[in-house]
């Protein structure tokens, strides 16, 4: 059969996608269990969600949840970090841990055959962690380290400043690592308090992906995590069940003299993740600022020669999650490029709706490649988690292509109305403030608040 070079295949309708089924165990101790059979490769991935990430942090004690996180693989028995490091070696075994707005995400994949070993070292770190005084100093040093090099990093100045913008003292307006003032105030008792409160079985969502059959990966469940204790529970801070109280500040600006570009946040507090209009946000937002060829990149990089690349989108929580742009422009382009990225937030909300062309381009860019994001057992096993973490249906990602499919441009316009707002969105800056004070005057946003790098 002769192939036609001289065009582009035409392309066809988006093929089924189907997951694999997903079965549910509850343990005696109360311990949720999900099991994937991912036949792929012999490789078996453990993921432990449990409740209560950095939105769980104490005021006066931001860092505590990743500190506690970061002391589990410090030891366990009469293990030091060293032989944890090295057991985990032995079997081949890739250990993360993750602390996010509401929960903390452990994760260990090893060689199926070694699945027995992987799940009973995983269950002795997270339930019987050394805690010791040596691991705890040593650690939290390296965090207050690693904290006073970040402000050295305009990224990270503009997120830490930005969350304390949207969020004030909302639980959820701090990082994972915390501040420095916090960091330093924490003592060994707090952390092993926060271990107990926080690591119970009730509390948590264990999922396992891996070449065996349901019935036998829980029994690999069950033979490692059923002696985890169910201790009493204790209510705990849910952060998502607080509204976060709205703050009038729409310009902002931590000063960063001589800095050849400007980093910017603008945006502002917008949905929960389980809000029915996920769909049309996720068109929304690849219309607008999620890919490449968007609105935004194209008009500031493009056109404009701003920058090298600027993005928007969700950085999604249970509560209120915020809908923001993220870009490094020239420090002279500062002003000129917030003027550029408000006009597209109100363009998109009805002046000017996204074409046929752009709705087609938006929706390939979260079709097409879908199937990719299940490869591994290890991204299978965190995509369940997911499904935990926002209470969604075990048909999620078969439904996922056809919903998305189905968002209408009148779908994008409503949730751009809806959802973003240029009237209420803040803007941050960590850039020359001597050198662009009279170009923010043009934008009428009032004077910039000026903000320290931070605690």
């Amino acid at each position: 059969m002769r192939v036609d070079r001289s065009r582009l295949p035409d392309v066809g309708p988006d093929p089924a996608f189907a997951f694999p089924s997903i079965a549910r165990h509850t343990l005696g101790n109360g311990l949720d269990v999900r099991t994937v059979e991912h036949q792929t490769v012999p490789v078996v991935t453990f993921v432990v969600q449990v409740e209560g990430g950095l939105g769980a942090d104490p005021a006066g004690a931001e860092g505590l949840a990743a500190l506690t996180a970061d002391m589990v693989d410090e030891g366990t028995g009469t293990l030091g970090a060293l032989e944890v490091a090295e057991s985990l070696a032995a079997i081949g075994g890739d250990y993360d841990v993750d602390v996010g707005p509401d929960v903390t995400v452990f994760t260990l994949t090893t060689l199926g055959r070694f699945a027995e070993r992987g799940a009973t070292l995983l269950a002795d770190l997270l339930v019987r962690p050394s805690l010791r005084d040596a691991d705890f100093d040593r650690v939290r040093r390296l965090r207050l380290d690693r904290l006073r090099q970040l402000k050295d990093l305009p990224p990270a100045l503009a997120e830490r400043a930005f969350l304390r913008l949207l969020y004030g003292d909302h639980p959820y307006g701090h990082l994972a690592i915390g501040t420095e003032s916090a960091l330093t105030g924490l003592q060994l008792d707090r952390v092993v308090a926060c271990h107990a409160r926080t690591f119970v079985p009730s509390r948590a969502t264990l999922v396992i992906a891996g070449p065996m059959a349901h019935a036998r990966l829980r029994t690999v469940a069950e033979n490692a995590f059923s002696r985890w204790p169910e201790h009493a529970r204790s209510g705990g801070l849910q952060a998502a069940a607080i509204e976060p109280i709205s703050l009038p500040t729409r310009l902002a600006m931590v000063p960063r003299e001589g800095a050849a570009q400007s980093e910017l946040r603008i945006g502002h507090l917008s949905v929960r993740r389980n809000t029915p209009d996920y769909p049309s946000l996720l068109v929304m937002n690849a219309v607008l600022g999620g890919q490449f060829v968007s609105r935004i990149n194209l008009r500031l990089r493009e056109e404009k020669g701003y920058t090298y690349g600027a993005r928007t989108g969700f950085a999604w929580r249970r509560g209120m999650s915020p809908f923001s742009l993220q870009a490094s422009v020239r420090t002279t382009a500062t002003a000129d490029a917030i003027r550029d990225v408000l006009a597209e937030f109100e363009a998109l909300r009805g002046s000017r709706p996204p074409s046929d062309d752009e709705m087609a381009l938006a929706k390939a860019s979260l079709t097409r490649g879908y199937p990719r994001n299940f490869e591994t057992s290890q991204q299978v096993a965190r995509a369940v988690a997911q499904l935990a973490l926002y209470g969604l249906p075990d048909t999620y990602f078969e439904t996922f292509i056809p919903e998305v499919n189905a968002v209408q441009t009148a779908d994008v316009v409503r949730a751009a109305k809806h959802y973003v707002d240029p009237a209420r969105a803040a803007t941050l800056i960590v850039g020359d403030h001597a050198v662009i004070r009279d170009s923010l005057d043009t934008l009428g946003l009032g004077a910039p608040e000026l903000l320290s790098p931070g605690p």
